[in-house]
């Protein structure tokens, strides 16, 4: 009898309201965007207006800062006597409080006629520093006295030493009044926007809640493990399309279980075998004695070393797999010749064909072009097919491996004559956890690795196979261009 699911969040959804919560969560989206708007409007405000009054400050500094110039070279009395007169007769002293320090820094005289407070003079103090000679502006600041300002200053020069300075300040006051009630509009308008909202979000909701309700429940008992569960469809439009895709979803997710259980059956069994056979032959050569029992030892070791190697394999397979899966798997991309990589992955299956009885036959062209890949893994490629072709075939049987070249690629044939796949599973034998035969030893995950390699490499890899006929597995790969060697992209993580 199967156990009843227990769905979080189910029991409660009538009480706490679907329709609050949509609004919540939108009001909650819109709210944060429509603050990052009001922030940004109140930011290019703000710095449109200082920007303006900044350039202003500006080009009245560049024609104070002439006129003061002329009297740097002259004595300190001198100098306090032209500045004098220039300040009085400064055409902009409503608008721009001028200001002139001696050789010392100490304040001399101000257009307004009072003493500024000197407490804060960080344009003064940054323009001190600057041997250009160029003035120092500092966008704002705040006076001790609570008012935002902007000022400019510049250090007059007599041969590189100090004879004055000139300081121009401006009033913030009436532009940010102007900042503040343009952005008090803006704020107006967001909240209307919000209202809006809250209005139009309420009046159609309901149209979509109860469907949406049924879809969330039926997703919550799929998502606990109920694959079994489906929508009944009761709209043709795009809730009605949602709940075909919750159903095929649901399907896929079956398969897919069934298919990663049967994947972790298999891979326990396969790393179960060669440790068995390890933990035994350990046992044995304990109890044997080094020198009478010689020829046995050396039997045993054999076998330790070469279930050893299966497992290292299986391991560096399900590693590959792993990469695959979390997009790591890159390529070292170069220039190599692809007859020595097959070549070599034939030559490693010559023994095992001699002791399966499997004939092994090798068609290898003369001359080939170059392909650009990683020969480490291409020669994985190769590997994992051919032990494929083996694994499949009976004693008797036959595997041939051709190659050749056409249209700018190369294309590597690699034929048994074993039991072959049947037409329901072709189409599947590269998908990950999946495994047509489960009579033969295999995780099931090596062709999915494969496959994905050659794609890096912008090939295919395609099989032809007939159930009891045999298969045919033909790797296609470019031939390499003018392309320079690097390392290939990390494949995407497969969904």
């Amino acid at each position: 009898m199967r156990k009843k699911l227990s769905l979080p969040g189910v029991e409660h959804m009538s009480s706490k309201g679907i329709t609050q919560r949509w609004l919540f969560n939108s009001l909650g989206l819109i709210l944060a965007i429509l603050i990052v708007i009001e922030l940004a409007m109140a930011f290019i405000v703000k710095d449109y207006y200082y920007s303006g009054i900044r350039w202003q400050l500006g080009n009245i500094m560049t024609t104070t800062q002439e006129s003061f110039s002329r009297y740097a070279n002259q004595n300190q009395s001198e100098f306090i006597s032209r500045s004098i007169n220039a300040v009085e007769n400064f055409s902009l002293k409503e608008q721009v409080e001028l200001q002139v320090f001696d050789q010392n820094g100490d304040f001399i005289l101000s257009s307004t006629g009072f003493t500024p407070e000197l407490d804060e003079r960080p344009d003064y103090d940054a323009a001190l520093h600057v041997k250009n000679g160029q003035p120092i502006g500092v966008a704002s600041y705040h006076l001790s006295t609570g008012e935002n300002v902007m000022a400019y200053t510049y250090i007059l020069t007599n041969a590189e030493e100090m004879t004055g300075a000139v300081r121009l300040v401006v009033s913030l006051s009436a532009a940010d009044q102007q900042i503040f009630i343009i952005v008090s509009v803006l704020l107006v308008i967001g909240i209307a926007v919000i209202l809006f909202v809250i209005m139009s979000g309420s009046y159609f909701i309901n149209s979509i809640v109860i469907p949406v309700k049924e879809i969330g429940v039926t997703a919550r008992k799929i998502a606990l493990g109920d694959f079994d569960a489906r929508i009944e469809k009761k709209y043709n439009d795009e809730i009605g399309d949602l709940c075909d895709t919750i159903n095929y979803m649901a399907g896929e997710l079956g398969t897919t279980e069934k298919m990663k259980n049967d994947f972790i059956s298999s891979v326990s069994h396969e790393l179960r075998t060669p440790l068995t056979a390890i933990k035994g032959w350990g046992e044995t050569l304990m109890d044997l004695d080094p020198v009478r029992d010689k020829d046995m030892m050396e039997k045993g070791m054999q076998v330790i070393i070469g279930e050893s190697e299966r497992l290292s394999g299986i391991v560096e397979e399900l590693l590959d797999f792993s990469r695959l899966q979390s997009g790591r798997l890159t390529m070292k991309m170069e220039r190599i010749d692809i007859l020595a990589e097959l070549g070599e992955a034939v030559f490693m299956f010559r023994e095992r064909s001699k002791r399966e009885q499997i004939e092994l036959i090798y068609y290898e062209p003369e001359l080939l072009p170059a392909v650009l890949g990683d020969h480490n893994r291409l020669k994985q490629v190769f590997v994992n097919i051919l032990d494929n072709a083996f694994k499949y075939s009976d004693p008797g049987g036959r595997v041939r491996v051709e190659v050749e070249e056409g249209d700018g690629e190369i294309r590597v044939v690699i034929s048994d004559t074993g039991c072959g796949i049947s037409a329901e599973d072709l189409s599947k034998v590269k998908e990950k956890f999946y495994k047509a035969n489960h009579t033969r030893r295999g995780s099931g995950i090596g062709l999915a690795v494969a496959d994905e390699i050659v794609r890096l490499h912008g090939g295919s890899l395609e099989l032809r196979s007939m159930e009891n006929s045999g298969t045919d597995v033909i790797i296609t790969l470019p031939v390499a261009d003018a392309a320079e060697d690097g390392e290939a992209p990390p494949t995407q993580p497969q969904s």
